[in-house]
């Protein structure tokens, strides 16, 4: 195990509660009628792909794509900036890695201007040797792109690498990278079954340890 990437939303930080909130608030602000039906919807999806799904919805005018997308980020860096928690053992777990000289990558869906709000407020920059966004590549997850540039960036090979992932579409985005996935589930959907296709599962970042690591890129 020569390096470990995260995702970042609903992994390192508290953050999805941040995301549904902005939505509402942005879009409801635009004229869009938020349902909470239809945002189940877009919680995969990228900051860009959140804005052209409602304005193909219900088309708003005064703002352009772009405005309407830069408000939802901004209101999400406020709110990580002002109340964003750490997951259950981030610091430890990033402690234990930072010890045993692994390389310490993120990789998310989320906006490049997001990632230092949340490594700042839960005073974790100094672990991450590198971070790539879904910004950076033509394709956000579930395509492997994001994860393909960590690796790059750390220079590492995808079978040295463990990711952790609380979604479905960032494990087959890992998945597809050629790396080695576990699920972290939020507690509601712990037990579904979709998050079988990972090739194994926790309740949270302190359950990891370095043998279930070295297990997991042992297996084929």
């Amino acid at each position: 195990m020569q390096a470990v990437i995260f995702d970042m939303d609903g992994l390192l930080i508290d953050s999805e509660p941040f995301w549904k909130q902005a939505e509402y608030d942005v879009f409801s602000s635009v004229g869009v009628e938020v349902t909470a039906e239809l945002a189940t919807l877009t919680a995969a999806m990228t900051t860009r792909e959140v804005t052209e799904f409602w304005f193909a919805k219900q088309p708003w005018q005064n703002a352009s794509l772009e405005e309407v997308e830069n408000s939802v980020v901004e209101r999400v860096k406020y709110l990580i900036e002002t109340q964003g928690q750490a997951m259950h053992g981030v610091h430890d777990l990033l402690d234990s890695l930072q010890q045993a000289k692994v390389k310490i990558g993120l990789a998310t869906n989320s906006p490049k201007d997001i990632i230092p709000s949340v490594l700042q407020r839960l005073d974790i920059a100094d672990y991450f040797m590198a971070y790539s966004s879904a910004d950076e590549v033509s394709q956000g997850k579930p395509a492997p792109d994001v994860y393909q540039l960590t690796l790059e960036k750390l220079g590492i090979e995808a079978h040295q690498c463990i990711a952790f992932e609380d979604s479905l579409g960032g494990i087959k985005a890992a998945l597809a990278a050629g790396i080695k996935a576990i699920a972290i589930p939020h507690p509601d959907e712990f037990n579904h079954d979709k998050f079988d296709l990972a090739p194994h599962k926790l309740k949270n970042l302190s359950e990891f340890n370095h043998q279930l690591g070295k297990r997991l890129l042992a297996s084929a």
